[in-house]
């Protein structure tokens, strides 16, 4: 493929982004992005300033790609496996017009690069196919790259998607899935891979984009910038504070009445009345239920919330309307709903986790996001969602404590756990800074109302302070809305983090230099060896 620019005087360029948003970058202000004629759909009348010119552009392109990462960073001879990654470069090429005349011809493998960064993100725990998106100007890693002029690429983790060492997600397979290897997995690749573009990634600045791993950036030779949207940074295995920031910000009414309804349960059940218990039940939909965790409607919150705040075509009080109405509702709620989300599946079943036969249990073929993120969270870094301690307002029935969930942790990995086991999350911490992690040029946005609140830095009762090399920015948003660009046109407490971001961002890139490459000569001098700069451009 050939890149060209047409006209006289293509002082700008423009493109077309994937949801027809026409972008103007180099200073250009774009107002068109029209397509010539139908049979040369890369080149765009770009209408800015006091003329139109015409630009020659490469198509948009999201490729798909793979690494051979290593299956064991601390032992090389144990072979490597293909990690997934996509990537885009279409930002690097709005700078071509700096490096010739407007009618230039060149083949991409020999276009000059501007020396923009690498923006490398993982998803975290889920396939990373669909997350394409994260890769344009919809998105702040996309905001980035188009600002400096840089590559974006999206890497999947390990033991998720189809980044699997091995064919299954078996307790053996998982020998290879911790923490440290997903963190080496990201130095590796940054290291050595050969992108699918004209770059050689260690003259370029790197940066690291995501909501975990942020120990990472102790490594300003490996990533010289981050973003962290939102990152778990604190491991805590009974994380009642889970529904903290939902109970502290959802409608008075509503929650008053939700903390009610779960308090008449827990003391039917407390009773030992097995006939209040079963009448119960059954008002809610789940008279085949046997255990009585399993009959506790916390796991029913969503959805409620618009039958509890009306009555009568009117709004609850600030008190809300009081545990009768408010159990009436939510049981005719329940009722209604579970059959259509059981499918005909025996309801003990369907909501219980006693029964160990089922394929949520023994499935352990690949791309199972579930088991996979189950296997961390019971080894290193809990974060079993649990009722609040007692005395204190809980959304959460009282009878869900940690060994609810350690028990689950036994059933899912038999062959790991003899007996429920307790998330060592101190070692965690200790290992990888928890709260208290210190790393020069780390932007960290975070959300007042993201249910992860409590183990992140803007946690309520921990004093991380927020300076000019580690900036803290929060919003009045939830879990990484940060990183979509339409939620900061609905928001400017999202625009003001994204703002900030792409400040911060810029002026950290700007400080960057490239490294010092060791030249081998052979003279009759006593001098073997001298050191030649990279060119910056």
């Amino acid at each position: 493929m050939t890149f060209g620019v047409r006209g006289s005087s293509c002082r700008g360029v423009a493109v077309r982004d994937r949801e027809g948003m026409c972008m103007g970058v180099d200073g250009f202000s774009a107002t068109e992005c029209t397509p010539v004629n139908a049979s040369d759909a890369d080149a765009v009348l770009v209408t800015g300033g006091s003329r139109n010119v015409t630009c020659r552009l490469p198509r948009r392109r999201v490729g798909s790609y793979t690494f051979k990462q290593l299956i064991d960073h601390n032992n090389t001879s144990s072979g490597t496996f293909d990690q997934p990654y996509w990537a885009i470069w279409e930002f690097r090429f709005t700078n071509l017009v700096r490096w010739g005349a407007p009618k230039m011809k060149c083949p991409i493998s020999h276009m000059p690069m501007t020396g923009g960064p690498i923006i490398l993100m993982t998803p975290g725990e889920s396939n990373a196919d669909g997350f394409t998106g994260y890769l344009t100007n919809r998105t702040v890693n996309g905001q980035i790259a188009q600002q400096e002029k840089g590559a974006a690429i999206v890497l999947e983790h390990r033991f998720f998607g189809h980044s699997n060492p091995y064919p299954d997600l078996s307790v053996a397979s998982f020998k290879y899935h911790t923490i440290q290897q997903a963190i080496d997995d990201l130095e590796y690749l940054a290291n050595n891979v050969v992108l699918p573009f004209p770059v050689a990634t260690r003259f370029h600045p790197r940066m690291l984009l995501g909501t975990h791993w942020r120990q990472l950036f102790r490594k300003p030779d490996v990533f010289w910038a981050g973003y962290a949207s939102s990152a778990v940074v604190e491991s805590i295995v009974d994380f009642w504070q889970y529904f903290e920031p939902e109970r502290l910000t959802m409608p008075k009414n509503c929650s008053n009445d939700i903390q009610a309804v779960i308090a008449h349960w827990d003391q039917v059940i407390a009773s030992g009345n097995t006939t209040a218990f079963d009448e119960l039940k059954t008002s809610f939909g789940m008279g085949g239920v046997v255990h009585r965790t399993i009959a506790q409607p916390a796991l029913e919150l969503a959805g409620t919330e618009s039958y509890l705040r009306r009555y009568a075509g009117k709004s609850a009080p600030a008190s809300g309307w009081g545990v009768e109405h408010a159990l009436s509702a939510w049981a005719n709620y329940s009722s209604s709903t579970l059959p259509g989300l059981c499918s005909g599946q025996n309801i003990d079943d369907c909501l219980g986790t006693y029964n160990t036969s089922q394929s949520f249990w023994t499935d352990t073929s690949i791309d199972n996001a579930n088991r996979s993120w189950l296997w961390i969270v019971c080894n290193q870094m809990g974060f079993l969602q649990e009722s609040a301690p007692s005395g204190y307002p809980t959304l959460v029935s009282r009878l869900i404590q940690p060994i609810y969930d350690e028990r689950q942790c036994q059933q899912m990995f038999p062959a790991a756990f003899s007996s429920p086991p307790v998330p060592d999350v101190e070692k965690t911490n200790n290992a990888y800074g928890g709260f208290y992690l210190k790393a020069d040029r780390l932007f960290t946005a975070t959300g007042l109302r993201d249910p992860w609140r409590f183990a992140i830095v803007s946690a309520d009762g921990i004093d991380v302070q927020s300076t000019p090399e580690q900036p803290i920015v929060e919003s009045d948003a939830f879990h990484c809305s940060d990183l979509i660009t339409k939620n900061g046109l609905a928001d400017p407490t999202v625009l003001n983090v994204q703002t900030q971001a792409l400040k911060y961002i810029g002026d950290w890139l700007s400080t960057w230099e490239p490294p010092v490459v060791s030249v081998e000569v052979n003279v009759d001098l006593n001098f073997k060896h001298r050191a030649y700069p990279i060119p910056r451009r």
